[in-house]
């Protein structure tokens, strides 16, 4: 286990310094493939990639990426919460990636297909994770067992009713399903970043700081078994 912990001043001072990361690699390795997440965690990640597209061109044309998970069951009315809108929002359509090579998991995709496709690359070499209040990641939720696969979620209240601010408030708009990359799959990544922020987030912290082992009951445990991971926060107050 390996597992860096750097406190940042706030979730923009996080986004300069991950940002960095992720145009770095793709610097050094056009071809590079990513694991990506959306919610706040990343969103000032990608403004960084996207301030450096504009003023430095760095070439995304021949990445590769894999999104950590989508909802099943979106209603129409509410499209523009997808994981897919949100990326194209927020990263995909300000830098010159190629919109085929960016994978989202659907229902299609469970068990090992979507394996399949990430098989296809040498190496995932990074990949980027926030957390929820219950500990999951992606929506692995408590009781994932650290072998799985990308699987489909009944997602638990306490989940639904932290993206209820995105839905007017309202948790009966959210979706009770989604599809998630499982954590077998997010482990295979080269490096992982995690990025919390706020109280709401440091009791899942501190059981990864005192986990030595996985339990279940708290999916971030899932990156003890893991040799590089770096773990962003703000002061978690």
């Amino acid at each position: 286990m390996s597992i860096r912990y750097v406190k940042c001043q706030d979730i923009n001072e996080i986004g300069k310094q991950v940002g960095e990361l992720f145009i770095s690699q793709v610097k050094n390795n056009p071809y590079s493939s990513f694991i990506l997440a959306t919610g706040s965690s990343p969103i000032t990640t990608y403004q960084t990639i996207v301030k450096d597209y504009q003023i430095n061109h760095t070439d995304w044309s021949k990445a590769i990426t894999f999104n950590l998970d989508e909802y099943i069951g979106m209603s129409k009315k509410y499209f523009n919460q997808s994981y897919r809108y949100f990326m194209d929002k927020n990263l995909f359509n300000h830098i010159n990636i190629d919109k085929t090579h960016t994978y989202f998991p659907n229902q299609e995709l469970v068990g090992d297909n979507y394996q399949k496709l990430i098989r296809q690359c040498p190496q995932i070499e990074l990949a980027i994770l926030g957390v929820g209040n219950n500990g999951h990641i992606a929506f692995n939720e408590p009781g994932t067992p650290i072998d799985s696969q990308t699987h489909i979620v009944n997602l638990t209240i306490s989940s639904r009713q932290a993206n209820a601010r995105f839905f007017n408030d309202d948790i009966n708009n959210v979706p009770k399903q989604a599809v998630t990359m499982g954590l077998k799959e997010i482990l295979q990544a080269k490096k992982i970043i995690l990025i919390a922020t706020g109280k709401v987030k440091k009791e899942a912290i501190q059981h990864l700081q005192h986990a030595k082992y996985f339990d279940p009951n708290w999916p971030i445990t899932a990156l003890t078994h893991h040799s590089n991971v770096i773990v962003y926060t703000d002061n978690l107050d």
